[in-house]
């Protein structure tokens, strides 16, 4: 847009510009022709009178003095002529002459002048001017002036040149005042796009200056504002209601676990079967709620991320690894899975411990839960392209590719699992990830399960 912009001011400053110099370069040249021709015109007068007076040995002598002097001082040569055609005086130029003959030929018809062509810079041949000597019904002769308009074309080309530079400067203005113009202009338009970028990717309260650019823009910006700061009302109150509701949930269902465990002595069998539906029922809504209160801890946790990440933030991942398989090892055992690590170096991250104990908690309950009796879990701990690179591993049945893509979304659970849980683990992790600048992606190779990739600032 910046370009369009000062493409189009550009234009139409250059066009002004020209529209006042081509002119100017016009008449410049045109005065300066009228003066050159009339100067000629003047010195033809001037040797026709002085040949109409010479009857006698002296007048000719004085002739032929003015028309040497002339020739002398203007280095113009000059011939004149009796109605003949035969030369009287010649100085510099030749009455015989073809072009001197043609011109004497039309003085003599009294024929009258071709209008002179404006001369340019570049005028440097030399021009004949013709004169008859007499009164229009009986002509005496004819003087042929032949003049050289290098001086004429030399006044030109300062006077161009001193167009040019003054259109240069102020073609040189207006392109600075359409920058300026282009910047004022564009500048909130920036701000307002990078404000938009900051609350597309989760920040709170982005603003922008109200103050810069014209009216219609500091207008827009403020309504962003305004908007910005509805948006994070809204985004907190949500947060606020989701952790409030689960904190509220929890007391009557802590009651509901206390009634129903006290109930399982006196179920009879009939009723067994039912009754252990309701405790499994039980255990998911309570699986739930811990993942609502895990959600809205990610969301308030990525939320003062993007306000203020801390730059000291830093985990050595090979250590937090090693520290949460012995966490896990035991439920592993039982799910008769395996678990296993690999990491030949130490790798940091620019993440705190709890984070990345959370994500592994997430990835290794999904591994354990869904790879299956004899499943075998992989962690690699690796570095990057400046990225900490943490990916869990399983040889379980995996996810078909139409699955894939809802692995992150919340509440989703793969169908026909075994095991029930909230569908809150991977957009738990994902979003924690994201709040880090990193990206989390889900994948399932052929006969290769389940791999989940982390990658991290490092």
């Amino acid at each position: 847009m910046r370009r369009r912009l000062l493409v189009v001011l550009l234009a139409f400053a250059l066009a002004a510009v020209a529209g006042f110099a081509v002119p100017l370069l016009q008449s410049t040249a045109a005065g300066r022709t009228q003066a050159f021709v009339l100067t000629r015109a003047g010195d033809l007068d001037r040797f026709a009178a002085l040949a109409q007076q010479a009857t006698g040995r002296a007048g000719a002598g004085t002739l032929a003095q003015e028309v040497q002097a002339h020739h002398t001082v203007y280095g113009e040569g000059v011939a004149v002529v009796d109605r003949s055609g035969r030369a009287i005086v010649e100085a510099g130029l030749r009455a015989d002459d073809p072009a001197v003959v043609a011109a004497v030929d039309a003085a003599l018809r009294n024929q009258p002048a071709a209008r002179q062509a404006g001369l340019r810079p570049w005028s440097t041949g030399p021009i004949l001017f013709a004169r008859p000597i007499g009164t229009g019904t009986q002509v005496g002769g004819a003087v042929v002036l032949r003049a050289e308009p290098a001086a004429a074309a030399a006044d030109i080309t300062a006077a161009w040149v001193a167009v040019l530079l003054g259109a240069l400067l102020a073609a040189a203005a207006c392109a600075a005042l359409a920058l300026l113009l282009a910047r004022w202009v564009l500048r909130p338009i920036r701000e307002l796009a990078a404000g938009v970028g900051e609350v597309a990717a989760g920040h709170p309260g982005a603003h922008v200056s109200p103050r810069a650019g014209p009216t219609e823009l500091r207008a827009l910006a403020a309504a962003f504002n305004r908007m910005s700061d509805a948006v994070a009302t809204s985004a907190e109150e949500q947060r606020r209601l989701v952790a409030d509701t689960s904190h509220q949930l929890r007391n009557p269902l802590a009651a509901l676990r206390l009634r129903v465990d006290t109930l399982d002595p006196h179920v009879a069998a009939a009723g067994r079967a039912t009754y252990h539906s309701t405790v499994v029922e039980l255990d998911r809504l309570e699986a739930l709620l811990d993942g609502l209160l895990d959600l809205a801890a990610a969301e308030s946790r990525a939320t003062a991320l993007a306000v203020a990440a801390r730059p000291d933030d830093r985990t050595e991942l090979t250590a937090v690894v090693a520290e949460r398989l012995d966490a896990w090892r035991p439920a592993a055992v039982r799910a008769g899975v395996g678990l296993h690590a690999s990491a030949p170096d130490p790798v940091e991250a620019a993440c705190t411990a709890s984070e990345v104990e959370q994500l592994l908690d997430v990835l290794l309950d999904n591994a354990v839960k869904y790879g299956g009796r004899g499943a075998t879990v992989e962690i690699a701990v690796c570095r990057g392209d400046g990225l900490a690179l943490l990916e869990v591993r399983d040889d379980g049945p995996g996810l078909p590719a139409e699955q894939l893509r809802q692995a992150t979304q919340r509440y989703w659970r793969a169908p026909g699992g075994t095991a029930r849980g909230s569908g809150l683990g991977l957009p738990i992790a994902e979003r924690l990830v994201t709040a880090r600048g990193g990206t989390l992606r889900v994948s399932s190779p052929p006969d290769a399960g389940l791999v989940v990739t982390i990658e991290l600032p490092a």
